[in-house]
This record gives structure tokens, sequence and C-alpha cells, in this order.
């Protein structure tokens, strides 16, 4: 039994609030005989401090999923909650404080400034928001992130993993409750990609950071605390400690 369809309310977050949290989301897209139907009453919480992968196949809801989890996106109905904030119900400016303040982004395109430095790319969503940066956090996350001699480095000057991994501290250095990546290592070859999910591992596990991964690999959900599988927009499936084995039984299970 999947234990986020049958033991959490579905009409509120949970009583101690989890990063983030999903109640009976729906989205359609378009209407009458053209409406397509993306996701079909998902229901999931995040805990603090997890590593969450989202899989499925092509076309299964997960990256409209996180978008909107994530206020990227509005749902078409149910609620989405960060930190027990129900954001699907703000406005759009409610909304991009929130995706400014409380969420960071990783997307497989780095979206780094070529004339920035490491470290001006890396502080720049806290320079747009008129926010200190903290010393400490920065310096845990460079560390983690194993960045202390490319800070001074512009984009050009640093490989592909290395520009990843500038993407994902400039994601963790405001604190935010929960960071969203969306197929964080489809860029990067094997041997890089595997560094970079171990720092985002190590991200959870020594920073405290939520962090909710969409993949379509086996082997980055492996990583991961646990993998949420759908189909159909639904979520049908979940594993903990996941493997790629384990994980690509049940993606097999899901085609079969």
């Amino acid at each position: 039994m999947i234990a986020h369809s049958s033991t959490v309310d579905r009409g509120r977050p949970p009583a101690t609030p989890s990063a983030a949290a999903a109640r009976d989301l729906t989205k359609t897209y378009g209407a009458g005989d053209t409406a397509v139907p993306a996701l079909r009453g998902v229901t999931a919480d995040f805990r603090r401090g997890t590593f969450t992968a989202v899989m499925g196949p092509s076309g299964s809801g997960k990256s409209t999923f996180m978008h909107c989890l994530a206020g990227l996106d509005r749902p078409t109905g149910g609620q989405a909650f960060i930190g027990g904030e129900d954001i699907s119900a703000l406005g759009d400016r409610q909304l991009t404080r929130v995706r400014r303040d409380r969420i960071g982004f990783v997307f497989q395109s780095f979206n780094l400034l070529p004339t920035l430095t490491a470290v001006q790319n890396i502080l720049l969503p806290l320079d747009l928001a008129g926010r200190p940066a903290d010393p400490a956090r920065l310096a845990a996350v460079v560390d983690s992130l194993q960045l202390g001699d490319r800070l001074t480095h512009r984009p050009a000057e640093l490989s592909g993993g290395q520009q990843q991994r500038v993407a994902i501290a400039r994601a963790l250095v405001t604190g935010p409750e929960v960071v969203f990546a969306d197929e964080p290592t489809g860029a990067l070859d094997s041997r890089t990609a595997a560094a970079l999910l171990g720092f985002l591992r190590r991200s959870s596990r020594e920073l405290g950071q939520t962090i909710v991964m969409v993949t379509h690999d086996p082997i980055a959900a492996a990583y991961a605390d646990r993998a949420l599988l759908l189909s159909d927009g639904r979520i049908v499936d979940e594993l903990s400690d996941p493997t790629a084995e384990t994980v690509l039984g049940a993606m097999r299970g899901l085609a079969a």
C-alpha cells in the first residue's frame, strides 16, 4: 500500500508542515473535446531534509507535477503547499515572492550569466532580493559542492559539470525550503552526472536540504531516498531506498 494515498488528509497540509506537499492536484490542458488531463488527483508529501526522485514514462505528468508544486504552473484543481502555505491560492505577486525567497530551481540548462563570476552567479538571487548572504551558509554550500577554487572563474572558464554545480549552489545559497531539479544531469556525461548526483545527496544529508528531482534515469533515481512513479497523471508506486535495479523493474512493470 502506498502511504501517501491512504494516510494523509487530502484537504489539509500535514499537521507538521512538510517542505512541500500536494493535495489532490489536477491539471488539464485545453477544454471540451480537446482537453488533455496531465494530473489526475496527485497527493504526496516531501519531508524536510529528504531527496525524492519523481519518475515516469514520457507523458506521465512528472514535469507538470513539479511545475505545479513549485509554483511555475497553476493547477486546475487541488492544492500545492510550500512549508504549509497553500501557494495555489496566491496571487501572482505573492507567488513570485515565494518562488524567489523559498524555492530553489535547478534545470538541465545552467542559466548562468556569462559576464559574472561563479560567486557572483551564486549570489545573484540574494542580490536581486536585496538580502545579504549568510557567510556560513555560503561557505557550507561552496565546500559541499567543491567550488572553492572556481569562485572567480566565469562560466566560459568552467566545465559543464562545474557550471551545473554553480547552478546548484545558486539554488541552495538562499536556504530555500525546497529545491526542485528538472533533469539536472541531462546535459552531462555519466561521470560528471554521478559526481553531481553525489553532491545533491550530500546537500540533503549534510545541509538538510529538501530536494525534489524529476528524472527519467534509474541510475539517477538511485541517489535519492525514495522514488515516486507516475503514470497517466497518477502516482502508481513509491520505492524507499531505490536502486537502479528496483527502479528499472518498476518502470518495466509500468510499460507492461
